[in-house]
């Protein structure tokens, strides 16, 4: 279908479309327009995904001189995935319908564990260890080795890469194509993806390569200031960015930390008497290193990286850093100070002001060679030819805090916690200000899109992300058949208020009448249903009780149990054989947790999910020491009271934990959210628009017949043939529905702005 979008030819590859796209798109262009950036909530299921991706394309094609560059960030290899899927229908539609393939190249990117072909590395499976594994068989340093004597191992697809360049052809090129390219032409397919998304027009990829200052410098810092960045799903944005610029050191990783400082001494005094030259110039590269990362700031070529910022670059390297060994006696004294703060019997919160003085005082250690740890490290481990980061992983640590702690004065805490049982001795350099993440990216680019199915309340996100965006709008649902069916349920027929309040969570009473709550929508609905609890610990405990009170027992007799856990393969076969159990109609019930893999990534469509249960609402852990300096940051720099972001984080969880359900407007849910608590005006005002407006106030304090008795009138009604034709005109349109302007006037409500 062609599309109008305010004077935008757009292909869009299917022949109807929702009437929140067209109006989505519209939003989108105006960003564009404006060179500004966008906060989007568009509600699960309404083909978010391939409308962006259908305007951007239609822009880069029709105005190539304003933008360059789409870089689609996600959170999951499945949704990345998912992303590329739509690109090549994309592709083969505008082949189709123009009779040209499209002159762009499309490509995915993952870590080195999802795309190595090489067996015996890729046999190691877990991220760190494939890594490393793949670092000393391709680090320049054994490569050169390895010309003078042939038995030292190495990667002979990443040799053939290097040897044969292969410039990557137009197209889409999934994680899939990538690994079959390289089996194909014998070539590194991680290495070929690296090499790609420089050129590449489209890049889809995770969150972290371009949030986290480390992996940001190697992949993303060439990227064009005439691009586009999407954060899609990204409701969590602000704990991504704020975890890519945080740092705990346990008091075993500061033992690990002096002892690869002795190793590295070794390796260097092995060095000076065997290649003193090679140290004396290892300064001069610092240097230049340095000199050339500010020419390309100064330039707009390069990405800023939060760790290192543009004054640190027109500094001269201290004195007492510049030699290798001085470097290291520097490093010392610092991680001997960290040892001896974590020898401490109480719980200490500084700022990073209090921490300089207090280090300066006793170690005589300034600020300013502080600020060069992190780099002048890096330096040196490529001077002495290390090849397995695994061996100096908990000295970067340590030089990342140097650096974080010295450099940033504001929006950091220092927390110390001696050791409590098993819990060890922990110093944590906590970042509370998202905004230092996300602020090069903002900068760099000419528009950034967030966008996310539960971004509500959105004037929370332009605060805690410091930006101003030229577009802020949610969008409702049209439908035409109510296929979300949010219940509130308060009370269990014994009239006991349900509530997972820390004060009455154990209650037996309260324990029981959510088990009768699971088993009468487990004896209701057909299929699938998912039910998530606020945390691990609190899905043992109740389990147990109900394990007493042989509801378990009784829920075995409607459907199969799997529990999500802690494990990611573990999770991986419950979910593999959950699916396996509502295929065969024998119906399953999946218990998860609110912030757990499956509320995060996993989409429970039609008959997987047909019902969604929230036990409790899942705010975070309060007594935590990092969380309280948090909220502290956030009330008195931006105004933000506690109450009030602990109440907009836990209806985003749950938000997000009940769009499992509905994947599509031909799919269908019911979502019951368990607490009497979302009866309140100032819980449920939380919850994103297209959730609220189907929330009828009669269903907001029922109790467990009540609710019974609303589920199966409204799966009686679900039951019904529902066609295409019923769906015209008002939640579906066609080429000449979306070219009438009066109907599109009726459409008018679906966008709501937020100033």
């Amino acid at each position: 279908m062609q599309l109008d979008i305010d004077g935008l030819k757009v292909l869009f590859p299917y022949d109807y479309v929702y009437p929140e796209q067209v109006l989505y798109m519209k939003e989108v262009k105006k960003a564009l327009d404006a060179n500004g950036h966008g906060l989007l909530e568009m509600p699960s299921g309404t083909g978010k995904t391939v409308s962006l991706l259908s305007l951007v394309l239609a822009y880069m094609i029709s105005y190539p001189d304003r933008l360059d560059k789409l870089v689609y960030c996600s959170r999951t290899i499945p949704e990345i995935e998912k992303c590329v899927e739509e690109m090549k229908v994309l592709y083969d539609y505008w082949e189709k319908e123009t009779g040209q393939p499209v002159a762009k190249i499309t490509v995915a990117m993952s870590a080195r564990k999802n795309l190595c072909i090489n067996e015996k590395v890729a046999a190691l499976r877990f991220g760190n260890t494939v890594d490393s594994a793949c670092q000393k068989l391709t680090a320049s340093s054994v490569r050169a080795k390895r010309k003078e004597n042939s038995e030292i191992e190495g990667c002979d697809y990443f040799e053939n890469f290097e040897a044969n360049s292969f410039p990557m052809q137009n197209g889409v090129w999934n994680l899939e194509d990538l690994r079959q390219l390289g089996r194909e032409r014998k070539i590194c397919p991680y290495f070929t993806a690296r090499n790609a998304i420089n050129r590449a027009h489209i890049v889809v990829y995770s969150y972290h390569y371009i949030l986290d200052p480390k992996i940001a410098e190697l992949v993303s810092k060439d990227f064009s200031r005439k691009s586009v960045v999407v954060f899609d799903e990204a409701h969590n944005i602000d704990n991504v960015c704020i975890e890519s610029m945080s740092v705990a050191i346990s008091q075993k990783n500061a033992d690990r930390a002096l002892q690869e400082l002795q190793n590295l001494e070794g390796v260097v005094g092995r060095m000076k008497s065997a290649n003193s030259e090679k140290l004396q110039s290892e300064y001069d590269k610092l240097v230049e290193g340095l000199k050339r990362a500010e020419r390309e700031r100064a330039n707009d070529e390069r990405l800023a990286n939060p760790c290192i910022p543009d004054d640190i670059l027109k500094e001269a390297v201290p004195g007492n850093i510049r030699q290798a060994n001085h470097f290291l006696l520097f490093l010392k004294r610092f991680v001997e100070y960290v040892r001896h703060r974590l020898r401490t019997h109480q719980v200490l919160i500084e700022s990073p002001a209090a921490f300089m003085k207090d280090i300066q005082e006793r170690m005589c250690i300034e600020r300013r060679p502080m600020r060069f740890c992190a780099e002048r490290l890096a330096n040196l481990v490529r001077t002495l030819e290390i090849t397995d980061n695994g061996d100096v992983w908990a000295l970067s640590q340590v030089t990342t805090m140097c650096t974080l702690v010295s450099t940033y004065s504001k929006g950091f805490s220092v927390i110390v916690e001696p050791q409590d049982g098993s819990q060890m001795a922990m110093i944590t350099l906590s970042c509370h200000d998202a905004s230092i993440a996300i602020r090069p990216v903002l900068k760099r680019h000419q528009s950034v899109i967030i966008t996310s199915g539960t971004l509500s309340p959105l004037e929370m996100y332009p605060k805690i992300l410091d930006f101003d965006p030229a577009v802020v709008a949610s969008f409702t649902m049209t439908l035409a058949r109510p296929c979300l069916a949010p219940l509130v349920v308060a009370r269990g027929n014994d009239q006991v208020a349900m509530t997972s309040r820390f004060e009455q969570r154990a209650d037996v009473a309260v324990i029981r009448n959510y088990g009768n709550l699971v088993l009468e929508m487990a004896s209701l609905v057909p299929d699938g249903m998912v039910v998530f609890f606020t945390s691990y610990l609190y899905m043992e405990n109740v389990i147990g009780v109900w394990y007493e009170q042989h509801i378990i027992d009784e829920l075995m007799k409607y459907k199969l149990l799997f529990i999500e856990t802690n494990d990611a393969l573990e999770t991986s076969a419950a979910l593999e054989k959950y699916v396996e159990a509502c295929d065969s109609g024998r119906g399953a019930v999946l218990f998860s947790v609110a912030r757990g893999k499956v509320s995060e990534g996993i989409d429970f469509s039609h008959h997987l999910g047909r019902c969604v249960i929230m036990l409790g609402i899942p705010y975070m852990y309060t007594e935590s020491r990092v969380l309280r300096a948090r909220l502290e940051y956030l009330r008195d720099t931006f105004g933000i009271r506690e109450n009030d972001f602990l109440t907009f984080d836990a209806m985003r969880h749950t938000a997000q934990c009940m769009g499992r359900a509905l994947r599509s407007k031909t799919d269908y849910g019911l979502m019951v959210f368990a607490d009497k608590r979302f009866s309140r005006n100032d819980k449920r005002g939380k919850l994103p628009r297209w959730m609220q407006e189907y929330l009828e106030p009669a269903s907001t304090n029922l109790s467990i017949d009540e609710a019974a008795q609303v589920a199966r009138r409204w799966l009686t009604l679900m039951a019904q043939p529902f066609q295409k034709e019923h769906q015209l005109g008002v939640s579906l349109l066609n080429k000449e529905m979306v070219q009438d302007q009066q109907m599109m006037r009726r459409f008018e409500r679906v966008v709501e702005y937020v100033d």
